[in-house]
């Protein structure tokens, strides 16, 4: 298998997930922060302007929101469930992950090293 231009790469079973969560603007730069800061997230990247539709209290709502975007390991993920749900602001917040299917072994080993899993 191989990664960015010829690098070995690393494939599927490697453990790594994006986890996305959904937060109001006003928050979403304080959790990537806090994930980032706490060694539950290698990196984070905050994408503006998400606009969120969905069924709340048997009412159909829009909500401009931002996307947080975690680079992590799965051993964090209840760590990040826990974590966010202390500081997020909504009741049920939206916190999910993805499998990482392919990584460059130089960026997963990053990864890993930053967290501190593997």
């Amino acid at each position: 298998m191989t990664g960015v231009a010829g690098m070995p790469g690393v494939g599927s079973g490697n453990g790594l997930l994006e986890v996305r969560i959904a937060a109001p603007a006003t928050d979403a730069p304080r959790i990537a922060s806090v994930l980032v800061e706490e060694r539950l997230a290698a990196c984070t990247q905050v994408l503006p302007g998400v606009t969120s539709t969905f069924r709340w209290d048997g009412a159909v709502t829009t909500a401009e929101e931002q996307l947080v975007l975690a680079k992590t390991h799965r051993s964090r993920f209840d760590a990040i469930l826990e974590r966010v749900g202390e500081i997020h602001p909504y009741e049920t917040p939206e916190i999910i992950a993805v499998p990482i299917v392919e990584a460059s072994a130089a960026y997963a080993a990053w990864l890993v090293a930053e967290i501190g899993a593997g």
